[in-house]
């Protein structure tokens, strides 16, 4: 019997070679989509699945709070020094923590620098809590030493052609100088679907390698790594995390800072989150790796879905549409003694087959196309049909999920056919039973979807145009930016670098600053007006003078930095020299703030701020406030993302605490100025790699992520469209096939072929046209909400509506106008004497 139905259903595809074509292409394209996309969200939920040891495996991240004094929301994966410390002190459940450092020094090599990304500084063994496998040396004792040193698989290839490097020597630039440091273990490459990333990992103490940093190691409100946590067995992080409030006030001490008390516990929140959640979890902001959204994550996993589904729909949409077909096929049947049961089990068994040759194809697209998902990605997405992490059985429940979604419906209606109706004398097989309202509903969801899947590319794509080309508030034309200021030695040689940049042809101006275009570093601090016992934050910066004229901001009231005046300079020694700090409290300085400090300082306008003394945080806090000047006004800049909030920001001017270069240039061809840009950097630091980007390129990376998703999303609907104009043009050749003696009547009876054409133009314009209804108020409200997640961003008007709705209502009337046109152009004649 089975042989018979595979023979019964292979005749039935090779009867109709349009319809076979049409549905088993429309089921590949969307069973491909659906596998990669299956396969993406399978991989984004992976991270650190596999990782022995994941389930006590912790990292403590800080989550600040926004509050009226001008904090911003900030959920971070970093935590202060001090909260592991205390942590660890009072939770006998944690049986390890270590502390990973967030810059990475400049790695020497027999006396040269090589470029290394994922330099990792830490203070105990953190592969006894993230359990990477070995090749070499013991990962239980491979960081014993504070001067040891694991290395990964292919850097040890990169540096010295062999994994066998066990005693070798690398040096590391440190905040104490030059390091030796001995290679005990090599690590296997960590895999891309983990949320932490390392090629070197060196062993430090943290009180000599951060205790320069002033109060750093005790102060609750500076965050500058990264805290992992391993808990003894049967312990768990609930428990912990619902004593954390408890604990905040236990540990996190009061400031009393010009008659105001504070707590940093009024504003963080913390919380262990097991490694395997960190990368789709709440904490997005500072990670080791770049994070995911967990909801967006899953909504390209709907979508792949539905456009799935809408393959589907076509293959329902068409087995109905030709049920008229196989009438008489079935009444036969039935006759001969065929049950419904068997012509039930004949018509999902025909489906399934289809579903089976469309999942052939599919997967040969899949494999083609997976190198290039991957690279899009930046990812090691792999498809495996057996071994570790198999695919196989979830693609044959896949086909049989698919061949019986399709399928099921046609098969219960088509074996309910009654022979007597069928069979009558001078019944026609063409008024088979079925009034298509199914079918026009199907229709309306396909091209809803369809809809949907437009209007949400459009406006992706408008917010993110938007984003990189708004006006930021700088120039970014002709602006080049030099990081890695704050590697080891570079502060020592900062300012004649910057003066020999800024004698090169074609430069314009040239300054070091500590805060930049896509900074990875975010510093506040409290501001007090005169008389007020209630602090403002305020993000604070040093800068060399120059860097407004170099950013291109304009200056709205008051003046620039001047190196002749002694109160603009802000500069203290570092490491700390307590009498410095003190005379500096002493001394003041003058600053520049930003349009919006100073209307979040209460000042009408620019200039009503100018002459203005504030008090600040702008040295230790067992020193106490300084008085300050504000000197001028700037225009707001936009330095980070459109993601967040604009910074409120006040502006010092130093010789120290730089991350970046910010050169304008002009005249000169951007490689060339990048060229003796570099020769410059080489001459002063041959031992730190130099890294530089223009503006451009550095708001292009930026916001790569939500180009890949505008994309993802374009390939959907690109796909969406091409399913759906496949089942509506299958739908129009047999609803034409189905109504020829009707065409025929109105051609006699004076109807034109325009007429003929509109009429079926309509027919099939109508379900597009209530798509449409469906379609809007749903992207109106995803794109809405996705759109409040920028603190800028393009009005939701009706054009990207419009345009979808026309996009889709001239895709499907292309589709079946040329049909319709060659059907109502023929012969009559012909048309009557049909069967």
């Amino acid at each position: 019997m089975l042989r018979n139905y595979l023979t019964v259903g292979l005749r039935a595809l090779a009867k109709n070679k349009t319809y076979a074509f049409i549905n088993i292409c429309g089921l590949a394209l969307g069973l491909a989509a659906a596998v990669m996309i299956l396969l993406y969200v399978r991989y984004e939920m992976s991270y650190d699945a596999a990782l022995p040891g994941a389930d006590r495996a912790f990292q403590l991240q800080d989550y600040y709070k926004a509050d009226k004094k001008g904090t911003e929301a900030m959920p971070m994966q970093m935590s202060p020094f001090v909260a592991g410390q205390a942590l660890k002190k009072d939770f006998p459940q944690i049986e390890k923590l270590v502390y990973i450092k967030s810059e990475g020094p400049v790695v020497l090599q027999d006396g040269v620098a090589k470029t290394t990304d994922d330099i990792r500084i830490v203070d105990g063994n953190i592969f006894d809590i993230l359990q990477f496998p070995f090749l070499r040396g013991n990962p239980a004792h491979v960081l014993d030493d504070t001067h040891s040193l694991a290395i990964s698989e292919s850097e040890a290839i990169r540096r010295f052609g062999t994994i066998n490097v066990i005693g070798k020597t690398l040096t590391l630039g440190l905040n104490q100088g030059n390091v030796d440091y001995r290679i005990t273990g090599v690590f296997k490459d960590i895999p891309k679907n983990s949320q932490f990333a390392a090629n070197i990992v060196a062993r430090v103490d943290p009180q000599t390698e951060l205790g320069q940093f002033g109060n750093f190691l005790t102060n609750w409100g500076s965050q500058g790594g990264w805290y992992y946590v391993r808990l003894r067995p049967g312990a768990r992080a609930e428990e912990i995390n619902a004593q954390i409030p408890a604990w905040k006030k236990r540990n996190i001490p009061d400031d009393v800072t010009n008659g105001e008390r504070s707590n940093q516990g009024d504003v963080q929140d913390y919380a262990l989150v097991n490694v395997r959640d960190i990368h789709l979890g709440k904490g997005q902001r500072f990670g080791i790796k770049p994070t995911n959204d967990k909801r967006t994550v899953l909504t390209f996993g709907m979508v792949a879905l539905m456009v799935l589904g809408m393959a589907c729909v076509n293959f329902t949409n068409l087995a109905t549409a030709r049920a008229s077909q196989r009438a008489r096929e079935v009444a036969l049947r039935k006759v001969l003694g065929a049950t419904r049961a068997q012509l039930i089990a004949q018509f999902i068994g025909e489906s399934v087959l289809v579903a089976a040759i469309a999942m052939l194809i599919a997967l040969a697209l899949v494999e083609t196309l997976l190198p290039v998902f991957n690279t899009f990605l930046n990812a090691q997405i792999t498809l495996n049909y057996i071994g570790r992490d198999t695919a196989l059985p979830y693609l044959v429940c896949l086909v049989l999920l698919v061949g019986a979604a399709g399928g099921v419906y046609p098969a219960f209606y088509l074996s309910r056919f009654e022979p007597a109706r069928v069979l009558r004398a001078n019944k026609s097989a063409a008024d088979a039973q079925g009034s298509g309202v199914l079918r026009n509903i199907l229709v309306i969801g396909q091209f809803a979807v369809s809809i949907a899947l437009i209007i949400c590319t459009i406006v992706i794509y408008a917010q993110t145009i938007y984003a990189r080309t708004a006006d930021q508030g700088y120039r970014r034309d002709g602006l080049f930016q030099v990081s890695n200021l704050d590697a080891q030695g570079v502060d020592k040689v900062t300012t004649r670098l910057v003066d020999q940049i800024r004698r090169l042809p074609g430069v314009q101006a040239a300054a070091a600053t500590g805060i930049a275009i896509q900074p990875n570093n975010n510093n506040m601090t409290g501001v007090f007006l005169p008389g007020s016992t209630s602090s403002i934050s305020l993000g604070n910066y040093t800068t060399q003078s120059g860097f407004f004229r170099a950013m291109g901001m304009k200056m709205l009231a008051g003046r620039d930095f001047d190196e002749n005046r002694p109160r603009d300079d802000a500069t203290t020694p570092f490491p700390i020299n307590m009498d410095a700090e003190r005379a500096f409290a002493a001394r003041g300085a003058n600053v520049v703030i930003s349009e919006s400090a100073a209307h979040r300082l209460g000042f009408r306008t620019p200039q009503e701020a100018i002459g203005k003394n504030i008090m600040a945080g702008l040295t230790l806090r067992q020193i106490g406030l300084v008085p300050a000047t504000i000197i001028g006004v700037v225009q707001d800049a936009r330095f980070r993302s459109m993601h967040d909030p604009l910074q409120p920001i006040m502006f010092l001017m130093a010789k120290n605490g730089f991350t970046h270069i910010d050169i304008r240039y002009a005249g000169i061809a951007p490689n060339k100025l990048r060229d003796e840009v570099q020769a410059v950097w080489n001459a002063l630091l041959p031992q730190v790699p130099f890294q530089g980007d223009f503006a451009d390129d550095i708001l292009r990376d930026e916001y790569k992520a939500d180009t890949a998703r505008g994309q993802l999303f374009a390939g959907f609907a690109f796909l969406s469209v091409v399913v759906g104009c496949l089942g509506l043009f299958g739908l129009a050749s047999f609803t034409a096939e189905r109504r020829t003696k009707e065409i025929g009547i109105r051609k006699v009876l004076g109807a034109r072929t325009r007429d003929i054409v509109q009429l079926l133009v309509w027919q099939f314009s109508r379900p597009v046209l209530i798509a449409n209804m469906i379609a809007w108020p749903v992207a109106w409200w995803l794109m809405r909400d996705w759109l409040n997640k920028f603190d800028q961003r393009v009005g939701l008007g009706p054009a990207p509506f419009l345009l979808a709705g026309g996009l889709a209502l001239g895709i499907a009337v292309a589709t079946i106008a040329s049909h319709a046109f060659r059907v109502a152009r023929a012969n009559p004649i012909l048309a009557l004497r049909y069967e």
